[in-house]
């Protein structure tokens, strides 16, 4: 959902009822706030009863208040500022058993993205990679951890892998001007969205390219760009970005294509295991007497 959600709340005022205005008037002046309420929660803050602001999301278009909760996310996505993301963890999980709370929104994650990711877009998309002549990477930010942790199995198994530096907007550019109907972009991206990754993704597609974009929604400006779409949740409004989905994702990914090229990856883990074992790359585990 859009700004037309708010758009359509204020034209509808006058025909609320005294609570629905009360509801209406909260949502509009405090969203951000609101889309993280539960309806009882939500209520009690404007002096209404839970049926009241269940009615509310009736009212206005949607089957029952998770449908208004879930527009409303979708609405703040990618504005909320560091200091409001804060504001909203303090407020939705506070500072007792944050462990359970974190890890259970987490669990939650990766429950929500087994559903909605699509199996057809997931195998179309391990099918396109193996297929690639070049395979470009590239994630900023926060994102910038899934995409090393793509590249470093992703070199492992194919011989042209290119992590993309993001350094400066044209050295990307220039790290991906040779990008050809051959060769595959992997962006990565979650709320607050890289510009860099969508211009990245763009310049690709433009080029001919295939893109698989890993981001959280169909709404998210890197869909328009992608040939394959892989979904994965991130919903956590807090500070800190939760990357747990997309990296379960990932790992999906890697195992799948793995599974494909077992062959080829077993003869270059056996070559590994030996430079490994002869330059001391690990630490060996003492023998048992």
């Amino acid at each position: 959902m859009n700004k037309d959600l708010l758009i359509s709340i204020n034209q509808m005022m006058p025909d609320f009822s005294k609570g629905q205005r009360l509801i209406a008037r909260y949502i509009l002046e405090n969203y951000d706030k609101a889309a993280f309420m539960t309806a009882s929660r939500l209520g009690t803050t404007v002096g209404v009863s839970e049926s009241t602001v269940v009615r509310f999301a009736s009212e206005i278009g949607f089957e029952g208040y998770p449908q208004l909760q879930k527009a409303l996310q979708e609405l703040i996505r990618n504005r909320l500022t560091s200091v409001q993301r804060m504001e909203i963890t303090t407020d939705q999980i506070g500072s007792k058993d944050v462990l359970d709370k974190v890890l259970n929104l987490d669990i939650e994650k990766i429950r929500r993205t087994l559903d909605e990711t699509s199996k057809e877009d997931f195998n179309a998309a391990v099918d396109s990679i193996i297929k690639a002549r070049r395979i470009y990477i590239i994630g900023v930010r926060s994102s910038s951890a899934l995409a090393s942790f793509l590249g470093f199995y992703f070199n492992q198994i194919f011989e042209d892998v290119r992590l993309v530096n993001t350094a400066s907007t044209s050295e990307l550019f220039e790290q991906i001007m040779r990008i050809g109907p051959e060769d595959i972009l992997i962006a990565i991206s979650f709320p607050r969205y890289s510009k860099r990754t969508v211009q990245a993704s763009r310049f690709a597609k433009d080029s001919g390219a295939k893109v698989i974009a890993i981001t959280d929604t169909p709404s998210s400006p890197l869909a328009g760009n992608a040939t394959h779409l892989l979904l994965a949740r991130s919903d956590m409004a807090s500070f800190v970005d939760s990357l747990v989905a997309p990296l379960s994702l990932i790992n999906a990914l890697i195992v799948a294509i793995g599974l494909n090229k077992r062959r080829e990856i077993s003869e270059t883990y056996n070559t590994l295991e030996r430079i490994w074992d002869e330059y001391n790359v690990y630490e060996k585990a003492e023998e048992q007497k």
